[in-house]
């Protein structure tokens, strides 16, 4: 079979990378993703709790932590789990296709998703972004209203439904566009072995 001349090649393999980025990331938040990694990848703070998020008190004997800790060891476990499935799938589709993406284009790609995605989720940096480009009114005005079991509504401004998931999930994908383009081009630059 005549090979494809470089430029299709490379389209072809960005194409792929990026659907393959873009999509899977609905699947890694909302279904690999558990829900007490999501609800406590967020939190920030010096109060100190135990691993399961319960307040620690003066005579507890269980290890503490403090929130920011374990809401930077929530969020690194979802990076985690989202990498291992972006990994898995990047490199199933490519070689179902009969084409093999190299190593260290592969987890340079990853690196990129998932550096940003811990940053992004973290929420400190997508909300100094927000502000800075005049998005908080839009964060303010379209929450998620809520109804717990006492029948009591209430807002939520992170979750389904937000207008900051809509801005997660929008600077995700923009950043996979880098990511696709990064990994195509270490992977199809002049030296690089396939």
């Amino acid at each position: 079979m005549p090979r494809l001349s470089l430029t299709t090649e490379r389209l072809a393999l960005f194409g792929t990378l990026l659907a393959t980025f873009g999509e899977l990331h609905p699947l890694c938040d909302h279904w690999v993703q558990g829900s007490k990694t999501a609800s406590r990848k967020r939190l920030y703070g010096e109060d100190l709790v135990h691993a399961d998020g319960s307040p620690a008190t003066p005579d507890s004997t269980r290890p503490t932590m403090t929130t920011s800790t374990l809401g930077r060891r929530a969020v690194a476990c979802h990076v985690a789990s989202y990498t291992v499935v972006q990994l898995a799938a990047s490199i199933g589709v490519t070689r179902a296709f009969g084409y093999r993406v190299t190593p260290t284009a592969l987890l340079t790609g990853a690196a990129i998703n998932a550096s940003t995605h811990a940053v992004i989720d973290r929420g400190a940096m997508l909300l100094w972004l927000a502000k800075k480009t005049g998005k908080t009114g839009y964060i303010q005005h379209c929450q998620a209203v809520r109804l717990n079991d006492d029948g009591e509504t209430t807002k939520e401004i992170t979750g389904p439904g937000s207008a900051w998931m809509e801005l997660d999930a929008a600077l995700h994908r923009a950043i996979g566009i880098a990511a696709a383009a990064v990994t195509t081009w270490l992977t199809t630059r002049p030296g690089s072995r396939r």
